[in-house]
């Protein structure tokens, strides 16, 4: 039960990080360092060993700037679909939603729908379009026909915003999340994140990354099967047993088959759903996957295929969630035991409500199961940290250093090294930040990463793409708008307001502010280049033709790659 403890305080940590796009999230408690999880410190050894020996073997056959950024274009479809999925599939995802499913039944599955519908937008939108035009970066599309400098310029800041937050909620994260699993101090946890991901990145480049991606989604798969086949298995797959059990042993009956009752702010709750959409397709460590295949056929085979592991992994959660009911309801030993020998079924499980899955794994698999799944959710984070801090080098170098400030006059030998140089920095910068926040409310920092994504990246992203209309000045005002914007309500809201700053009261009444956010970055787009009447700004809409042809097509693609 003390390893169950610990679990559920780190659990509960992790998801108040990676789950702030939903909500604020709670407090980063104050943790105490536990003894050693051996089980769990070897499976983790057993990753990281693997996976060094893959950024070895990456690093030796890593030569020019396109297998650094973009591994050669030699991601297979499939390769590339289980890096999406690792990249997207958090360990947040894997406890909270089960921990939904199991507090609040069907609802639950809101959560699930959010996280997915977002795929295609980006199957539909952006992936095959993006191959078309890009190269490294998003920026190398939203640029491909405005002014290199600004738009860039815009691009960049907007990544490096979202990878500055998201990796300081990773960090935290990761932080504690090692020092409650394996026992070591915070300092130590925080260091061994940051070496890990800046060897991966200054050394593996893409092709680590990537694999890196692939191993921690197959883990994460296969944990997430076993758990939810044991599941089944003790229902001898009748789906039907499962759920009726699940209604005579839970509180709420009947109820947790029906929606309703769990939206309590609208709002809030709509402005969430945009941000996880539309976010998604703004995230510039995902964005950057597409350029790893060959062409536009594969990026679309990598978004089909990953929308497909992500859809079977939402549904795992859901049996997860259910079988969770069945299995630790009936057992006060995973609850909260009052004197009088009652426990409340939702509130009174240990560690809290994200707690399901990890107390099932170890109801199902006992203490090995236990360390596999604690592993995972570590891995899960190293895959997500390495990302990001790849997305961020390639902001710096290729988008402002090769292409703003050296305009096209610097060399791939250069630029690469400036890269790592970027991936050094950045995970030093990353290291200081992780302790300096040790002890902070960094959960709101997830949620203002996906709203700046959905409010600056997307709408200058995709109004670039698809309306002929797009001009540099309409692009950079309404990017900037977007972006301030975004920051400045998430500052006003109760998760900094009021939580971290200590006000009485939120200026900004809503925890997301994807719904006021985007609108004022779309419009103005729309209404700044609807005004321009500059000659720059005809130009551009003059090569939108030989633009929309090129990404529809992918005809030119390779001088497109060059710009």
């Amino acid at each position: 039960m003390r390893v169950l403890s610990r679990l559920a305080a780190s659990a509960a940590l992790l998801i108040g990080t990676a789950t702030a796009a939903s909500a604020a999230g709670p407090d980063v408690a104050p943790v105490q360092q536990q003894g050693l999880n051996v089980t769990a410190i070897v499976i983790f050894v057993a990753f990281v060993l693997l996976t060094l020996y893959i950024t070895y073997r990456a690093a030796i056959t890593t030569r020019s700037a396109g297998d650094f950024y973009a591994a050669g274009g030699s991601i297979s479809p499939l390769q590339n679909a289980l890096a999406i999925a690792g990249d997207f599939m958090s360990a947040a995802s894997f406890l909270g939603i089960s921990g939904l499913v199991f507090s609040s039944g069907f609802d639950g599955l809101i959560y699930s729908i959010g996280f997915l519908v977002g795929w295609p937008i980006v199957l539909f939108l952006i992936a095959e379009r993006l191959r078309n035009l890009g190269r490294f970066t998003f920026a190398d599309v939203a640029s491909f026909r405005l002014a290199q400098g600004p738009i860039r310029t815009l691009a960049a800041v907007g990544t490096l915003v979202v990878v500055a937050f998201y990796l300081i909620a990773q960090m935290v994260g990761a932080g504690q999340l090692i020092q409650l699993l394996f026992g070591l101090d915070y300092l130590y946890a925080v260091v061994i994140v940051g070496v890990l991901m800046i060897v991966y990145v200054a050394f593996g480049g893409m092709k680590a990354t990537t694999w890196v991606q692939v191993i921690k989604a197959c883990l994460l798969l296969v944990g997430a099967t076993l758990l939810a086949l044991a599941v089944l298995v003790h229902y001898g797959f009748n789906v039907n047993a499962m759920f009726a059990d699940a209604i005579a042993i839970h509180p709420k009956g009947d109820a947790i088959m029906a929606p309703g009752g769990f939206v309590k702010d609208q709002v809030s709750t709509i402005s969430l759903g945009l941000a996880l959409m539309f976010g998604t397709a703004g995230l510039p460590h995902i964005l950057m996957r597409f350029f790893t295949v060959r062409d536009a056929k594969a990026a679309r085979k990598s978004v089909f295929y990953a929308t497909g592991f992500i859809a079977y992994f939402y549904i795992l959660t859901f049996v997860i969630g259910f079988g969770a009911i069945t299995y630790l309801m009936p057992n006060a030993s995973f609850f909260k035991v009052a004197a009088d020998g009652h426990y409340n079924k939702i509130t009174d499980l240990i560690g809290g409500a994200n707690m399901p899955a990890i107390h099932l794994s170890n109801a199902i698999g006992g203490s090995l199961f236990l360390g596999f799944i604690s592993a995972v959710a570590f891995a899960t984070i190293l895959a997500v940290v390495a990302g990001l801090t790849l997305s961020g080098a390639s902001a710096i170098s290729h988008d402002l250093y090769a292409s703003v400030i050296a305009r096209g006059r610097s060399t791939e030998a250069r630029e690469v090294r400036l890269s790592k140089i970027s991936a050094i920095l950045i995970g030093i910068v990353a290291i200081y930040l992780g302790y300096v926040f040790q002890k902070q409310n960094v959960a709101f920092m997830v949620g203002l990463a996906f709203a700046v994504a959905a409010s600056c990246n997307f709408p200058v992203l995709l109004m670039s793409i698809m309306w002929r209309g797009t001009t540099t000045t309409g692009a950079l005002v309404g990017g900037l708008l977007g972006l301030v914007s975004a920051v400045v309500m998430v500052i006003l809201s109760k998760a900094v307001w009021v939580t971290t700053f200590g006000h009485p009261a939120a200026l900004f009444p809503y925890d997301n502010p994807a719904l006021f956010s985007m609108p004022l970055a779309f419009a103005g787009i729309w209404i700044v280049s609807t005004l321009d009447k500059s000659k720059r700004a005809m130009a551009e809409r003059a090569a939108f033709d030989a633009q929309f042809v090129r990404s529809e097509t992918g005809i030119g693609a390779s001088v497109a790659q060059a710009h």
